[in-house]
């Protein structure tokens, strides 16, 4: 996602690190020293460059199980896959925690232009989507160039009409875009069916310039009926907009119908890295299982699960750490962060020192932030040290990002590190069928490895305190 030299532009090429001496046998060192790199420390960082394990748990994932809906049969299956394979890779204390999740499945989708121009388009139901007749829904449509004309909408202004929400995001390296453009998915579609709108249509909230759809997660209002929701393909969005340029009412036929399931069973799978001081707290590191269902979800986020499985490999195959690692590949992030809150609610009582997720696909760390007590400032500042030779910056920002670290983070106890990836082009294949295999770059899949993994040496073996004082 990110070019290369945008990050190593900014550092001067003749930086040196010292290196501290290891003080402490059986253990990475990490004495408080800064700003200087312990040698194990870089050691570790270093052979990571060259690790093969997050590329064969992408390829294994993707291509042994495939995409992963929540709550569904494959979502399963990757459980009992995953299972299987950090067992084999030497993790302790395996297992699946098991919670029960509402699910929602996708029917037939097909879209049309019934006048003034004749065609079909592309688009794919969004998450909750409410569905049309079997025999489909044809009503003229009201166009919007923003979500935010659509807000502006009068009440009951698009009675019997199709809302179409042309809302183009562009690509940002801090990803920063999807905030600004996403709500047009988010509540968009709410927001329509309470001014009366029979179903809505969006323009794909992607950076591409393609006729692959992105599906995506979308809530109605506990008091609003849902209607079908759906997104275009970036292209089919740009034609149909060039259609209502030319001044003729357009009218569409969609079939949209999904349905929603039930109650069904998600899960969590957990596996740790043990630590030699119980008392230290637990360095909680993860990304999600699921995955929507047009790809085979390699960048979005079997990479995430890997990186950092890969990572703590690489702490696990050395002396024990101080802390206690738990890797968690989180069930059911993409249809509301069930996993992330069934973790708080069974594990929130627990000391966390430390909490950090991958799920912004597998190009470049380009960015370090932190959020450390006043007492472990110089562990940011240590972490700065080791990572500035992979190209990494270091931000301005209170770190804590992810869904899925969430309700651990929002307690106020735990110190978090983001490790942030290049968004250039991640909004090109995020959520679309462009998102497999073939999208992950191994060079810049090490770097991230690289980077969790000096990260974890120095978090899990840091001398200071990392769990803050209770609010």
């Amino acid at each position: 996602m990110k070019h290369i030299l945008l990050a190593t532009a900014l550092l001067s090429p003749t930086l040196a690190f010292a290196q501290v001496p290891p003080t402490a046998p059986g253990r990475y060192t990490d004495t408080g020293a800064k700003p200087g790199v312990a040698s194990d420390v870089a050691r570790l960082r270093d052979a990571a460059l060259k690790d093969d394990v997050a590329y064969d748990i992408v390829e294994g994932l993707t291509t042994e199980v495939g995409p992963r809906m929540a709550g569904t049969e494959a979502e399963a299956r990757a459980r009992a896959w995953a299972v299987v394979k950090l067992n084999a890779l030497g993790f302790k204390n395996v297992r699946i925690e098991p919670y029960q999740m509402p699910v929602w499945v996708r029917g037939e989708e097909t879209a049309e232009v019934v006048s003034p121009f004749p065609q079909k388009l592309r688009l794919t139901a969004l998450g909750n989507s409410g569905a049309t007749p079997a025999t489909g829904l044809t009503a003229p449509v009201v166009f919007f160039k923003s979500f935010a004309d659509l807000q502006a909408a009068p009440e009951g202004s698009l009675k019997g009409k199709i809302a179409f929400v042309s809302n183009a995001m562009v690509a940002t390296q801090d990803g920063s875009s999807y905030g600004t453009y996403g709500p047009a998915r988010f509540v968009g579609p709410g927001v329509a069916a309470k001014k009366g709108a029979a179903a809505i249509v969006i323009r794909s909230i992607g950076s591409d310039h393609g006729r692959g759809p992105h599906a995506g997660q979308t809530n109605f209002p506990k008091d609003v009926m849902p209607i079908p929701a759906a997104a275009l393909s970036t292209s089919d969005a740009d034609n149909l907009e060039r259609m209502i340029s030319r001044g003729k009412p357009v009218t569409l036929k969609l079939v949209l119908t999904p349905k929603q399931t039930g109650v069904h069973e998600s899960g969590n799978v957990i596996a740790e890295v043990p630590g030699t001081d119980p008392n230290a707290g637990i360095v909680l590191i993860g990304g999600h299982l699921d995955s929507w269902d047009l790809g085979t979800g390699a960048i979005d986020d079997a990479s995430g699960v890997a990186i950092t499985a890969a990572a703590a490999k690489r702490i696990l195959d050395g002396p024990a750490p101080r802390r206690t690692i738990r890797v968690v590949w989180f069930g059911s992030e993409e249809v509301g962060g069930f996993g992330g809150e069934a973790y708080g609610k069974a594990h929130g009582n627990e000391r966390h020192a430390l909490a950090a997720e991958s799920d912004f696909g597998a190009d470049r760390v380009w960015r370090l932030e932190t959020n450390f007590p006043d007492n472990a400032k110089a562990v940011g500042d240590r972490l700065q040290s080791a990572l500035a030779p992979l190209g990494i910056v270091r931000g301005t920002g209170k770190a804590g990002d992810g869904a899925d670290i969430q309700p651990i983070m929002k307690l106020g106890r735990t110190s978090g590190v983001d490790l942030n990836q290049s968004g250039q082009r991640y909004f090109d294949i995020h959520h679309t069928p462009e998102d497999t295999l073939e999208r992950i770059d191994p060079e810049q899949l090490r770097q991230n490895v690289a980077a969790w993994t000096a990260m974890l040496a120095i978090v899990a073996n840091a001398p200071e305190e990392l769990v803050k004082t209770a609010p």
